[in-house]
C-alpha cells in the first residue's frame, strides 16, 4: 500500500508529521510512505520512505484555481502523484480549501457523484460507538439530491469502516417532526421518504445527535461545519471546566485520584485528535484531511484512517452502492 503525504502547511510544521510517519511505519510494515516537502526537514525519514523535495506551501486562503497554479507545492505534487502513479491514498494537514479543490479537480469525482463530501467520525454517549457526519465543510450549499447521495455514501462508509450492519440515518434539523427544518431539509426529508431510503429514521436535533442512536447524520456543508466546530469547542470547554473543578483545593485534588480513570476515559472519548481528521468521499481515491494543528498522535491517526479506508475498499463500495440506488 502506498500513501502520499504532504508534510508542509500544518500549523505545527513538519516535525510532528515526520514523527507520526516514523511511529506509523513501525506498526505497519505493509505501507510505503512517499513524503512531499522540504528535504532538509525530512532528513529523519531517509531510508524509511521515499522523499520528494517540494518547497512551496499552499496558502490557507488559496482558492480552487489558484491552487492548480501552485504546481510546485508539496500539496499539489502529492495529489498529482497519487493520480499519475496510482497511490492508494493522499493525506495533508495544509489548507482545507486548497486540498479539497486540488483533490476534486485532479482526482475527479466518482461516476454519478454530484458533489464530494467531507465526513468525520464523532464520539457518542455509547462507549466505543462512533457515528459519522457529512458534509462537514466541503461546500457551503447543497441540494436535496446531494444530501441523498451523502446519506448513501455515509451508510456505505459506516458499513465498511465500522462494520455497522444497518446504519440508522438521520437528517440534522431543528426539530424531529417531518415538517421541521430549513427548506433544504424539508425537501431532502421528502426525497428520502419517496425513495424509501433504507435505514432513514427521520430528523434529529443537534442536542440529541450524540445519544448513540445515530450511525449517519446528514446535513449541508455549512451546517455540518458549524456542528463540528461547536462540538469540538464544547468538548474542550467541558474538559477545562472539569480540570478547574479538581484544582480548587486539597480535597478536590484528593477526590480526583478516585475518579482519575473515569476522567481519562471521558477525555479520550472527547479528544477529536483521535479521529485523525476528515475524509473526502466521492472522489477517485482515498483522501484524508488531517487537522491543521495535528500533533504526532493526531497525524498518526490520519495515516491509520487512510490505511483502514484502503483496506475496506470504500470507493468501490460507494460505486456499487450508488449503482444499486439509481
Amino acid at each position: 500500500m502506498k500513501i502520499a503525504v504532504d508534510t508542509l502547511g500544518s500549523d505545527l510544521g513538519s516535525q510532528p508529521i515526520v514523527e507520526a510517519i516514523l511511529n506509523f511505519l513501525k506498526e505497519n510494515s505493509d505501507v510505503e510512505i512517499i513524503a512531499f516537502g522540504k528535504k532538509e526537514e525530512l532528513s529523519l525519514l531517509e531510508g524509511k520512505c521515499e522523499i520528494i523535495d517540494a518547497r512551496d506551501v499552499v496558502p490557507m486562503e488559496a482558492g480552487p484555481f489558484e491552487v492548480l497554479h501552485l504546481k510546485n507545492s508539496s500539496m499539489c505534487q502529492a495529489v498529482k502523484a497519487t493520480k499519475e502513479k496510482g497511490y492508494d491514498a493522499v493525506i495533508s494537514a495544509g489548507s482545507t480549501g486548497g486540498f479539497l479543490s486540488a483533490a476534486t479537480l485532479t482526482l475527479k469525482l466518482l461516476p454519478g457523484i454530484k458533489r464530494a463530501a467531507l465526513i468525520s467520525p464523532f464520539p457518542t454517549f455509547v462507549k466505543g460507538k462512533k457515528m459519522v457526519v457529512l458534509d462537514i465543510g466541503a461546500s457551503n450549499e447543497n441540494s436535496a439530491e446531494e444530501l441523498y447521495q451523502f446519506a448513501i455514501m455515509g451508510q456505505l462508509y459506516s458499513k465498511a469502516v465500522f462494520n455497522t450492519q444497518e446504519p440508522k440515518t438521520y437528517l440534522l434539523s431543528n426539530g424531529t417532526e417531518d415538517h421541521k427544518g430549513s427548506p433544504l431539509v424539508q425537501e431532502a426529508h421528502k426525497l428520502f421518504k419517496e425513495r424509501n431510503m433504507e435505514g432513514f429514521m427521520g430528523n434529529k436535533e443537534a442536542r440529541n445527535a450524540l445519544d448513540g442512536t445515530v450511525d449517519v447524520l446528514v446535513c449541508d456543508g455549512f451546517t455540518g461545519n458549524v456542528f463540528l466546530k461547536s462540538s469540538e469547542g464544547m468538548a474542550k470547554w467541558m474538559g477545562n471546566m472539569v480540570k478547574s473543578a479538581f484544582k480548587k483545593n486539597l480535597w478536590s485534588k484528593l477526590g480526583y485520584l478516585h475518579v482519575k480513570k473515569g476522567i481519562n476515559e471521558i477525555s479520550e472519548t472527547l479528544d477529536y485528535k483521535s479521529t485523525g481528521g476528515a475524509m473526502l468521499l466521492g472522489v477517485n481515491g482515498v483522501v484524508v484531511k488531517a487537522h491543521g494543528n495535528s500533533d504526532a498522535f493526531s497525524f498518526k491517526n490520519a495515516l491509520r484512517v487512510a490505511r483502514s479506508m484502503v483496506l475496506a475498499n470504500v470507493n468501490e463500495k460507494i460505486k456499487e452502492g450508488l449503482a444499486a440506488n439509481e
